[in-house]
């Protein structure tokens, strides 16, 4: 399964040729480099969805903490709890 995780840009590393573009990108504290080669629109304080290291579209922030709250619940189902427990 492949999934794709949004991150805020922080700030742009490099901003020259469009393909080699990059930005640092805070995904809940942790922050990394993100090329920006396919979303030449992205800017800091934008909202990217990043799978592999390549911002893959821009989201807003809205659709972001969406997905947020999706992949909590998701690390709370995966939790063992007496729910989930055999």
């Amino acid at each position: 399964m492949c999934l794709a995780v949004p991150g805020k840009i922080v700030s742009l590393i490099d901003e020259g040729d469009p393909a080699l573009r990059r930005a640092l990108v805070d995904f809940a504290g942790v922050r990394r480099e993100v090329s920006l080669a396919f979303t030449p629109e992205a800017k800091p304080g934008d909202y990217v969805m990043v799978h592999v290291g390549f911002a893959l579209s821009v989201v807003d922030e809205a659709e972001a903490q969406k997905i947020f709250e999706y992949l909590a619940e998701m690390g709370e189902q995966a939790e063992p709890g007496p729910e989930n427990s055999t």
